[in-house]
This record gives structure tokens, C-alpha cells and sequence, in this order.
């Protein structure tokens, strides 16, 4: 109830945003002190799990599941579909309140075919929620997620997208956020490389927080993850990254920018994949354990990574075995408002930020006409 109760506080009037001091209001953000623990009589980690992920669902930050199906001629994502990872029946037995669908794109597409691919990828992302109405609804804001959960359907997002999809344009940029997309990934294009964020790189980054599109750093380089979190008014988020210091895999953040990443109020995702996290469910725990002390409870969350052709650790194959991992955390004693922070309120903090954050920039900022060319040329 009690973000039902916050969606329906009236919104603020455009010269009030200028007198609020903290853009991510902490009303949004579950606390120790502000969670009522789940009682349990039989305190069985696994039943506890359960009890908290029925009030605290997953806020799964990166699923594949459009482009797995794009092999499969017949599917039935309401009565079980076996050939993937996730469908509705698997998503309500782990708990799985809200996904973000990925839009990445095989490597190799740029430019127009870049655009173009995505533009298919979220067409057909749209096209098989609609398909599983009973199950799935789409969702752009915070409180559109909260009210997919009270109607009983599992909140879709769409993106992250490839920082290709951009073109050479932030107007594309535009035109994608109407479509629906929420997630850029900043990596992979002249913009956004290993040297960092060019001029249009930061325009598109200004642009991004007007609209309410978050960025995503994952891949992104030491240089564009600082120059991010120091331009973007926003909080970002890293859809696949786990700790370095725990599994020395190039995708994972070493200590230093977990620490930056969390002074900032970013999050970061750790996804249930073997290659980057390790072979059992209690590997994937010692990065979370790790990531919660080094950037904070605030700062972590999840990413099953389902459906993307990656390995994933003991005990952790499909959608429906997030309790399994939260009993695990429950085991090495991890609070129940922690978990629950984990699950559902980081996320939420997130989108809600993004929301208030573009909400006060279209009040000072015009909309940006900026192209590669204007910028960098």
C-alpha cells in the first residue's frame, strides 16, 4: 500500500522543483527503520523467502526474452513455454514483479541497420506482451510498475538498448523514449568509448535525463562511467555488473567505482550468470554480500540475465528460482529490510528518480535538435 499511497500524491507544480534540495525523495526509498519484517513462526529461510518476496517481488533488471523468441514459431507464455527461461508461470512462482526486456542488438549492427533493428526489437517486444495480457503489462514509470503489481500482472520495461540505436541523432533518441524505451547502454559507439563521453555524448546524457531514460554503464568505460555519474542529474544503473574483487571478470566493477557508483545513489545489478558471478547460488551471493558492504544497500540489485544464451549458476536456471537465492542471503543474515531493498526498492528508487529528474528538467531545457556532426564533427 504504501506505494500505491505514494503514486497518489499529487504531482509537484513546475516552480516547486526548485526548491527541492534531494531530486531522489527518500519516501521512496525502503529503510530499516520504515519496513515492517514478515512474521514467520517456522523462521525457515526458504518459507521466509517466499513470505518476503510475495510483499517485495524481484525487480529483474535484464531479460533476452524478445529475442529468444524470435527462433520459435509457437509459443505459450501464459500456460509455460519450456524452450526458454522465463514465462508467466515461472515469473509468479519466483516472485518476479517487474522485468527489463533487452533491446541489444547482435554485435556488427551500426548506424541506420542499428536503428532499424531496434525499431524491430521493440516492435516485437510490444507485440508479445500484448499477447500475454493476462500475464504481462507494459510499463514506463515507476507508478505504471506499481499499478501492473496491484492488477496482478508482471511489469514489463523495454531496454536497455544499444547506444547504436541512437543513430547520429539525439531526435532518435526522442522518438525511441515515445516508442517506449527506458534504458540506453552507453558503450560501444564513438560517443560513449574508451576514452569517454565526446560533446554529443554528454548532450545525449542531458538529453536522456529530460526524457527520463536511464543509463545504463554496464561495458562502459572507467572515463564515460565517471563522466556520467557526474553529469547525469539522474541516477544510473549498471544492468550486468558484479564485483571484480570477488570474480576478476573484465564486465565487473572493481571496488573503487562500486564505491563512486554508490556515493552517486547509482545501482548496480549483479546478474545470475556463471561466466561473471560463478557456479553456484553461493557465489552469487558472496557479490552481493560484497557490492552491499563496498557501495551500500542502496546501491544493488538483480539481473537474472534469462534468456540471453548465458550459463547460469547451480540452482539458478530459470525465473522461478529467485526464493532460492534470497534464502541463501536470509542463511548469512541479511536483514529483511535489506533484502526487500535488493528486490523491489532499489529499482523503484531508481525509475522514480528518473521520473522526478526529467519532470524538472522540461521545465528549464528545450528539447535538443544536437547531432553528431553539430558536436563533433
Amino acid at each position: 500500500m504504501a506505494d500505491l499511497q505514494d503514486d497518489l500524491r499529487p504531482t509537484a507544480a513546475a516552480g516547486d522543483f526548485d526548491d527541492l534540495a534531494d531530486p531522489y525523495p527518500e519516501e521512496t526509498v525502503v529503510t530499516a527503520e520504515s519496513y515492517e519484517p514478515v512474521s514467520d513462526p517456522d523462521d525457515a529461510p526458504l518459507t521466509r523467502a517466499h513470505a518476503i518476496l510475495a510483499a517485495h517481488p524481484v525487480a529483474d533488471g535484464y531479460n533476452g526474452l524478445p529475442w529468444a523468441l524470435k527462433r520459435l514459431s509457437y509459443y505459450d507464455l501464459e500456460l509455460g513455454e519450456s524452450t526458454v527461461d522465463t514465462d508467466v508461470p515461472r515469473l509468479r512462482d519466483g516472485h518476479v514483479g517487474a522485468l527489463f526486456w533487452s533491446l541489444h542488438l547482435p554485435e556488427g549492427l551500426d548506424g541506420d541497420r542499428a536503428v532499424g533493428a531496434t525499431l524491430e526489437q521493440l516492435d516485437l517486444a510490444k507485440t508479445v506482451v500484448r499477447t500475454c495480457e493476462e500475464g504481462l503489462r507494459p510499463a514506463a514509470t515507476a507508478g505504471e510498475v506499481v499499478d501492473a503489481r496491484s492488477c496482478g500482472r508482471v511489469a514489463v520495461l523495454f531496454g536497455p538498448a544499444g547506444a547504436s540505436a541512437v543513430g547520429d541523432s539525439v531526435g532518435i533518441l526522442r522518438q525511441l523514449h515515445l516508442l517506449g524505451l527506458r534504458v540506453l547502454t552507453l558503450t560501444g559507439v564513438s560517443w560513449a568509448s574508451e576514452a569517454g563521453l565526446t560533446r554529443f555524448g554528454e548532450e545525449v546524457v542531458r538529453e536522456m535525463n529530460r526524457l527520463g531514460v536511464i543509463a545504463d554503464l554496464s561495458g562502459a568505460s572507467p572515463q564515460t562511467l565517471r563522466r556520467a555519474l557526474s553529469l547525469s542529474r539522474a541516477p544510473v544503473l549498471c544492468s550486468r555488473s558484479a564485483a571484480r574483487a570477488v570474480r576478476p571478470h573484465p564486465a565487473n566493477l572493481p571496488d573503487d567505482l562500486l564505491a563512486e557508483l554508490g556515493a552517486a545513489k547509482g545501482l548496480c545489478l549483479v546478474p545470475l550468470t556463471a561466466e561473471q558471478t560463478g557456479p553456484t547460488v553461493r557465489d552469487v551471493a558472496d557479490h552481493l554480500d560484497h557490492i552491499r558492504a563496498v557501495a551500500g544497500p542502496h546501491s544493488v540489485g538483480l539481473s537474472g540475465t534469462y534468456d540471453t544464451g548465458s550459463a547460469h549458476p547451480q540452482e539458478l536456471g530459470d525465473t522461478s528460482c529467485y526464493p532460492r537465492l534470497v534464502g541463501e542471503l536470509l542463511r548469512r543474515g541479511w536483514e529483511e529490510a535489506d533484502v526487500a531493498l535488493l528486490t523491489w526498492g532499489n529499482v523503484q528508487r531508481v525509475l522514480r528518480g528518473a521520473d522526478f529528474t526529467a519532470r524538472a528538467a522540461q521545465q528549464r531545457r528545450a528539447p535538443s535538435t544536437a547531432t553528431i556532426s553539430d558536436l563533433d564533427g
